[in-house]
């Protein structure tokens, strides 16, 4: 991807990029937004624990695309509050790569549990796989 961040603009705020545009015969994913809950159910107390299980959901989201979190173009996240700001600050910039993707952070009033501090949602974006050509049954194989 190639950030878009045009010097008439001020430079943003931390680690994300204005925008971001993707070369032709890139496909896309979208992941709705993950809360911070394991398989198990288990709810992490912190904001930094719960957006670090959110991109690890995402990344799993991605790897049955065939890709990974390097891909991610687009981040919308929410928290509960100001002060989870900070946890998710740092798990957004310890997961995502270079260059940063785009990204609006949201303070909203709440989730489905009172428990849930964050909610992250992304677009990730990688080339078009080749498909491999199908052998003919009646073609000689060597």
């Amino acid at each position: 991807m190639k950030p878009l961040s045009p010097a008439s603009i001020r430079a943003p705020f931390a680690r994300y990029s204005h925008g971001v545009e993707l070369p032709a015969g890139q496909r896309l994913v979208f992941c709705s937004g993950q809360l911070g809950i394991a398989a198990d159910g288990t709810i992490p107390e912190g904001a930094r624990e719960q957006a670090d299980l959110c991109f690890a959901n995402i990344a799993a989201i991605l790897g049955e695309a065939g890709m990974a979190l390097k891909d991610i173009v687009r981040i919308n996240a929410y928290v509960t509050d100001r002060a989870h700001m900070k946890g998710y600050m740092e798990s957004r910039d310890a997961h995502v790569g270079t260059p940063p993707p785009a990204s609006t952070l949201m303070i909203v009033s709440g989730f489905t549990l009172p428990e849930f501090k964050v909610e992250i949602e992304v677009v990730a974006a990688a080339p078009e796989k080749r498909r491999k050509p199908a052998r003919s049954k009646s073609a000689p194989q060597f």
